[in-house]
């Protein structure tokens, strides 16, 4: 096999990652940079300059050509994958406008009131004015349009993320069909810009001339233009291939391509994910997600606060694990295993259900986080181990949800994302799941993926079945203990399956009264 390799940029959340790959999925290089200067200049809000992102690629990009290890000549093409939902707006001269407004961020716009009368019975009829209303409210070009209509009203593009970059790198307006996830008139069916009479041009201020040209994942999205290259070092002229999100890419890094197997994500937001090759809602009007895989379809539930729970558990409680990681230059997270092994399956009778960010449909907006079953006798390990029971039992009622709609069981679990790379985060989730559990070989698993769809589309693997084979292979595997399954199965169903039902009216009081507490969500 030859030396070539293919560079795939990882824009993650909390950095960017310039990553070269040969055609055996080998990560040959590495370089990162962290992105720490997202602001928030209201509760709850969540910011970055564009150009902020750019900036820290070219960085990644110089500073992995600076380590020696990578001639750019042996760079076959490149491919970008982001972070899901985080839009851009530019004018008329491709310049930001404003801050991207980051797939985190909560604030909320008015409902538009703008469908027709016949949209309106319809969805009353289904049942889902409700989730038509959040759809509009949670929709950033209607708050953009809303709150700052002079900004608006020089919006030329709408762009997510990947087709900011992607603009960067080729000066082409365009974006890949699999970075499609966000509030967007987007027709998840058919992979395409949702038809001209469709319901969701009415509920979104946005325009159809102000969305780029989309293109199917794995093709040529266009060349490095020579200002990119002057930024990044990158040779002018590669090619750059259309990529999808960096879920997508995880699931396809993590060798998830068939429905029996369920792809978790232990990153910012956590994810239990599946792929199909046909369309298939795992609620009513909740599309699936376009897969790496041009015409294939990401089953997925998400815990939106999910293993920023750890990060939040070490700002809060993790003094300790802070002052050692300083000693020893290295991450808090790294020494919580410690906390797991203190403490026995089941955090002695403390459950957490894990809703710090409401969702949609399920749970609802006016969910809350909240543990139940505190003692004295608990400690801030007995707590941390609650975190990762409680995201594992929210996965888990996820699994079981797409089951439903699949049709298919899943018998097996690929993990990946920063905290797969915990041993006692694995073994819970393998317990709690009563599964097999493997460990993503790299993990840098988004980047593998993206890698892979940019091998097929530069033709360096015929098809994704021989990238796959060549380039991703699964790690370690942890098998579930029989006596902790049991005991997390009844725990799970007996008392987690019924905590949102039993404390649901109680956040709906504490919505009810959002306007007499300073920083509360407030009702949609």
């Amino acid at each position: 096999m030859s030396d070539e390799l293919v560079l795939a940029i990882d824009n993650g959340t909390q950095s960017v990652r310039a990553l070269a790959f040969d055609l055996r999925g080998t990560l040959v290089a590495k370089s990162q940079v962290r992105l720490d200067s997202y602001r928030s200049p209201q509760p709850r809000w969540m910011e970055l300059d564009p150009e902020e992102f750019w900036r820290a690629l070219c960085a990644a990009c110089r500073q992995l050509w600076a380590q020696g290890t990578v001639d750019p000549r042996r760079i076959r093409g490149l491919v970008v994958t982001t972070q899901r939902a985080t839009v851009v707006i530019l004018d008329r001269d491709d310049r930001p406008l404003r801050p991207a407004i980051i797939w985190a961020d909560q604030r909320r716009a008015r409902p538009t009131g703008g469908l027709s009368w016949w949209w309106e019975a319809a969805f009353r009829t289904l049942g889902l004015r409700d989730t038509v209303r959040s759809f509009e409210q949670e929709a950033e070009c209607n708050w953009i349009a809303q709150n700052q209509p002079e900004l608006w009203a020089r919006t030329h593009k709408f762009l997510l993320l990947s087709g900011y970059l992607n603009l960067r790198f080729t000066g082409r307006f365009a974006d890949a069909v699999g970075n499609q996830v966000g509030y967007l008139p987007f027709d998840f069916k058919r992979g395409c810009w949702s038809a001209p009479g469709d319901w969701k041009w009415q509920a979104l201020a946005v325009a159809p001339g102000m969305l780029p040209e989309l293109v199917p994942s794995a093709s040529v999205l266009g060349q490095v233009s020579a200002a990119a290259a002057a930024d990044t070092g990158i040779p002018a002229g590669l090619p750059v291939i259309a990529g999808a999100t960096d879920k997508a890419c995880e699931v396809l890094g993590a060798g998830a391509l068939t429905p029996d197997i369920g792809c978790l994500s232990f990153g910012t937001a956590a994810t239990i994910n599946t792929t199909l090759p046909r369309y298939v809602e795992t609620l009513p009007f909740i599309p699936p997600y376009p897969a790496a895989i041009p015409g294939h379809y990401n089953n997925e539930v998400m815990i939106s606060r999910g293993f920023w729970m750890v990060s939040w558990f070490a700002e809060q409680f993790g003094w300790i694990e802070r002052q050692r990681a300083g000693d020893h230059g290295t991450r808090p997270e790294a020494y919580f295993d410690e906390l797991v092994g203190a403490t026995p399956p089941g955090a002695q009778g403390l459950v957490l259900q894990p809703y710090w960010n409401p969702g949609v449909r399920v749970p609802g907006p006016e969910a809350r986080g909240a543990v139940i079953g505190f003692t004295d006798s608990h400690t801030r390990a007995h707590l941390y181990r609650a975190i990762i029971e409680g995201l594992a039992y929210a996965l888990r009622e996820g699994k079981e949800r797409i089951e439903r709609r699949n049709k298919v069981p899943i018998t097996r679990l690929r993990v990946a994302g920063g905290g797969s790379q915990s041993d006692a985060v694995l073994q819970i989730t393998a317990d709690v799941f009563d599964l097999p559990t493997e460990r993503s070989s790299l993990v840098e698993a988004s980047g593998l993926g993206a890698a892979v769809v940019g091998s097929v589309g530069l033709g360096l693997h015929p098809s994704f079945d021989a990238a796959m084979k060549d380039m991703v292979r699964p790690g370690r595997l942890f098998e579930p203990s029989a006596d902790h399954a049991r005991l997390y199965d009844r725990l799970y169903k007996q008392v987690y399956l019924g905590m949102y039902k039993r404390l649901k009216p109680l956040y709906d009081e504490l919505h009810a009264l959002a306007d007499e507490l300073p920083g509360a969500p407030r009702p949609p």
